[in-house]
């Protein structure tokens, strides 16, 4: 597995190694040792999440807070998303800062997204599967989040207008304030 940090604080992406052959491949998506020596990160998931998605779909941003707050791991299992996370943790030194990565089933990159940040994702392939693994369970009343369209992070979702499916919950969330 290789490890490639981003720009912001605690967010990794992961490049596992992917063995194949006429076949078929195999590759580890997730190795709770290796990737603790390599990120200094603990962790312990105790909740696997799947969603199917068509063209357009955005999901997010969304977090959980307080003693409910998430981390994830999050890839593609088929199809190609553009995968945010904001950095919504008031004392790092990346707060309001966003990263952008494209995840597919062809790269096979993973992302983990430690606890504090907000997340979402945007369809771009005509289906995608998502899945994602988090280290605290779901909690409603815990979940919150910030408007897709935020002028402060000015997201580029890579999609536009007519092109986008967004739920009336994310259209009805509020903007960023830092």
């Amino acid at each position: 597995m290789k490890i490639i940090e981003t720009k912001l604080q605690g967010c990794f992406i992961l490049e596992p190694l992917k063995l194949g052959d006429k076949r078929g491949y195999f590759f580890e998506s997730f190795n709770e040792k290796t990737f603790q020596e390599l990120t200094g990160t603990e962790t312990r998931f105790v909740q696997d999440n799947q969603s199917f998605s068509t063209k357009g779909v955005l999901r997010g941003l969304h977090a959980q807070g307080g003693k409910h707050a998430q981390a994830k791991l999050v890839r593609v299992l088929q199809g190609h998303v553009l995968d945010i996370m904001v950095d919504a943790r008031p004392d790092s030194a990346t707060f309001g800062q966003y990263e952008a990565v494209e995840l597919s089933d062809e790269n096979n990159l993973q992302v983990f997204i430690p606890r504090g940040f907000l997340h979402g994702f945007v369809v771009l392939s005509d289906t995608a599967t998502f899945f994602y693994k988090c280290d605290n369970f779901y909690h409603k009343d815990s979940e919150w989040g910030v408007r897709y369209n935020d002028p402060t992070l000015a997201i580029d979702w890579q999609l536009v207008g007519e092109e986008l499916i967004i739920s009336e919950k994310d259209k009805a969330l509020p903007f960023w304030e830092k």
